[in-house]
């Protein structure tokens, strides 16, 4: 079991800038990838980067070049910087841990980017 507490979401008015914080807790060993996703009002969940266990990192075509995803190991956390927001990226956002067997959630941060 691997346990997930994100922090750090709120509001904030466009072009401005928030991190958020996954701390990660359990069979963190078990863990292959740590995601971020966003569930926009209305619309399903989607991916917004991901992180491996070699610290490759990976973006959503409609967060590149605003969002940062980094790992501090020794806290067992990861951090999603999000510069530039625009309110179109306002959301609930998932930190999500990946294994081989199943999948782990957080149980969400509040992004709401205001115009």
């Amino acid at each position: 079991q691997v346990q997930l507490v994100e922090s750090g979401g709120g509001l904030v008015q466009a072009g401005g800038s928030l991190r958020l914080s996954c701390v990660t807790s359990g069979s963190i060993f078990s863990i292959n990838t740590m995601n971020w996703y966003r569930q926009a009002p209305g619309k399903t969940r989607e991916l917004v980067a991901t992180i491996t266990t070699s610290d490759r990192t990976r973006y959503a075509d409609f967060v590149k070049g605003r969002f940062t995803l980094s790992r501090d190991s020794a806290n067992n956390t990861v951090y999603l910087q999000m510069n530039s927001l625009k309110p179109d990226l306002t959301g609930l956002y998932f930190c999500n841990a990946a294994t081989v067997f199943s999948n782990y959630w957080g149980q969400g941060t509040q992004v709401t980017v205001s115009s």
